[in-house]
């Protein structure tokens, strides 16, 4: 695999020192893009070493992991189910882009009560569900385990040693524990959480990784998980303009705007080399592109929504 291109880029009505720099791991594939190919990349080398048959997974209807599941299960000759957070869109997921697109890759879905999501396989629901499927090989929410986070190290090459920060976007935390286990002894990660209250993850973080060198930065979930607001869209618009690298409004928009708000704020000594790792999930522009049309609002502008 040869390593995604290192880009400089600058951000919108900002001068400064720091040297910027972004690792295109959105280019690695057209659909299991960024930290989802690293994730799926062990846990598909045992499932078919053990020979099983289909992927399960866990997801809400705004995942990219549910997407590049059910990718990475075509292209490898799987089958994939995906059991879905709430019940309650179990009549209308064909309105929902993502849920569409696993769809026509060939995923089957379970809609689960949220209570029963947030209970995963302790859930006896779901426990049920696991049962009548045979010979399958259960990937967790977001993709994070061990094997995950092995995957997730390799971001981390000989081409990204001379930096000295690097920041990611962090959903359940394993792409973030698999640069702090791919990081030099010089580095630091700086994690930015698209969830609402994720101070948590640090200990779901720790219990993947025996490295200490990073910190999560609560400040910029806008809301919460796939929530938006204008000025964020702004600066994703903005930052495309300037720049030509899409970003997406769930995680590496909100972590570009964190970075940019931490260097205004001098909350980065200057002289740092800082690398920001774009970890794709660029089909969710397309859902939210959705929502706010209906609300008549400024839509995401790159050349992923004119596909």
């Amino acid at each position: 695999m040869s390593d995604m291109p290192i880009e400089r880029f600058y951000f919108p009505d900002l001068h400064t020192e720091h040297q910027l720099f972004i690792k295109r791991e959105d280019l690695i594939h057209p659909v299991i893009s960024g930290n989802k190919f690293w994730k799926m990349k062990y846990n598909l080398i045992k499932a078919k070493a053990l020979n099983h048959q289909t992927l399960v997974t866990f997801g809400g209807a705004m995942s990219n992991h549910i997407v590049a599941s059910a990718a990475a299960g075509k292209e490898h000759h799987l089958n994939t189910i995906g059991i879905i957070r709430g019940e309650e869109i179990k009549d209308k997921w064909q309105d929902n882009v993502s849920l569409q697109e696993a769809h026509l890759l060939g995923m089957k879905f379970y809609f689960v009560p949220r209570q029963e999501y947030r209970l995963k396989e302790k859930s006896l629901l779901i426990q049920q569900i696991l049962h009548n499927i045979p010979n399958h090989y259960l990937i967790p929410e977001g993709g994070s385990n061990k094997l995950a986070v092995k995957g997730a190290a390799e971001i981390l090459t000989e081409n990204t040693h001379p930096f000295d920060l690097i920041t990611t976007a962090v959903g359940t935390g394993g792409t973030l524990a698999g640069l702090s286990i791919g990081a030099q002894p010089h580095q630091h990660i700086i994690g930015f959480p698209a969830l609402k209250n994720a101070g948590f993850l640090a200990n779901d973080i720790a219990q993947l990784t025996h490295k200490r060198n990073f910190t999560l930065n609560l400040d910029h979930h806008f809301g919460g998980y796939a929530k938006t607001t204008s000025d964020l869209i702004t600066f994703i618009n903005d930052f495309y303009l300037l720049n030509h690298i899409p970003l997406d409004p769930i995680y590496t928009g909100k972590m570009m705007f964190g970075l940019r708000d931490m260097i205004k704020k001098g909350l980065i000594p200057l002289g740092k080399k800082i690398l920001a790792i774009h970890t794709g999930g660029l089909q969710g522009i397309r859902e939210i592109n959705k929502r706010l049309a209906q609300k008549k609002q400024p839509l995401i502008d790159t050349e992923t929504t004119k596909n």
